[in-house]
């Protein structure tokens, strides 16, 4: 192998290690759940996007099981050259009537629906108007395009709308995360889709931490504004509260038509495997027929953070359950993070270029399976830890 290359990625490498922004990535010995086993010992897991715990429940097992035995492991080809399982068409069905549009699409991954969609809609010649602080997935899709970028600070619609009345040609898109999931805060979608119809622009929100947390039944940040035929697209992704793999694009039927003949991670990757896409079918119905779940999660949310702002954690200012606990530096919340890891608690530090510099945290992921006394538990720890490093008194 090419020992500059060599070379060159141990500098890289050491240099991470230095800064503390190396990540050690943890190996599960089990499902996720409340509590995870990692290097043999049972730890509170609060790195996890299972929002609603539906990555092990029972039923979503169960549905994945069945469909291995009746659809077998895998889909075969892309869909547009092995055929469509009735599975995903049902998926797709079912997902619409979720999220309350005509249509949807289903993808490999959240972040390659991005890919599939963005690319697909503007190109050379068109402008995208994207939030400062849009998801990795959203940035890359916008570089794939040659359209042309611009970058409005982040939740300003006075940022916006300043660069918006700059001249423009060819389509135009705003596009946004839903909730920003280093921070919890949530877009500006009525204020967004206002601006859109003013400027007449596109509209795409990318809602990877508002599904199965906001909205009636976790519908989504489009439902919790009310804002439903207001937004043009709406991506998904199901690895985070529904529990899964995959992800999605919503929207009106001309969309989904579109899509498919233009979308070249549809067009040129497998679909997602028949017992992930059972699974899914099975969260959704889940969500569809109860909504306690999410309101475990939000209680759960609420609890945690009022209590941190009273021990003295800065908590930033997250409107989701989502909480950030601000450290600033890389190497404090590095080291805060193996702190509480001895404690059993399984919490990972934030660093750059996830945010930026001078803003690492630990980010705590709360779910609906969390009990109070895990959650009691969690404050002890992080008190503990914070009055070993000198973060609070």
């Amino acid at each position: 192998m090419n020992n500059d290359f060599q070379r060159y990625m141990d500098k890289e490498l050491n240099q991470l290690e230095e800064e503390g922004l190396y990540n050690k990535i943890r190996t599960l010995e089990g499902p996720q759940g409340a509590w995870v086993k990692i290097d043999g010992k049972d730890v509170l897991n609060f790195s996890s996007n299972n929002y609603l715990g539906l990555a092990n429940h029972p039923e979503t097992v169960k549905a994945a099981k069945q469909a291995l035995k009746n659809y077998g492991i895998g889909p075969g080809a892309v869909r547009t050259i092995a055929g469509t399982m009735e599975l995903h068409n049902e998926l797709e069905k079912k997902l619409a009537e979720f999220k309350r549009v005509e249509a949807a699409l289903t993808f490999q991954s959240g972040y390659n629906t991005n890919l599939a969609v963005i690319p697909s809609i503007v190109g050379k010649g068109d402008v995208i108007y994207s939030d400062e602080l849009n998801h990795a997935s959203i940035i890359d899709a916008c570089r794939l395009t040659a359209a042309k970028v611009k970058v409005y600070k982040h939740g300003d619609m006075n940022s916006l709308e300043d660069i918006l009345q700059e001249k423009r040609e060819g389509k135009t898109l705003i596009v946004t995360d839903g909730v920003f999931s280093m921070d919890g805060d949530l877009a500006k979608l009525p204020e967004i889709v206002e601006l859109a119809e003013d400027y007449n622009a596109i509209t795409l929100v990318d809602d990877a931490h508002g599904e199965g947390v906001l909205g009636s039944h976790g519908r989504g940040i489009v439902d919790h504004f009310n804002l439903h035929n207001q937004v043009d697209i709406e991506v998904g992704t199901f690895s985070k509260a529904i529990g899964t793999v995959g992800g999605c694009a919503a929207g009106s039927k001309k969309l989904v038509k579109y899509l498919k003949q233009k979308a070249r991670p549809f067009l040129f990757s497998s679909a997602v495997t028949p017992p992930d896409v059972a699974a899914t079918l099975k969260s959704i119905e889940i969500l569809s027929q109860d909504d306690s779940l999410v309101q475990k999660l939000w209680d759960n949310g609420d609890y945690f953070k009022t209590n941190m702002k009273e021990i003295g954690f800065d908590v930033g200012n997250s409107q989701t359950p989502i909480t950030p606990v601000m450290l600033g530096k890389a190497k404090l919340a590095s080291q805060f993070s193996a702190e509480l890891f001895k404690e059993d608690i399984f919490a990972q530090s934030i660093g750059f270029p996830t945010v930026p510099k001078g803003k690492a945290r630990i980010r705590v992921m709360i779910s609906a399976v969390h009990s109070k006394e895990d959650i009691d538990y969690a404050l002890e720890k992080f008190t503990e830890v914070g009055k070993k490093l000198s973060i609070i008194n």
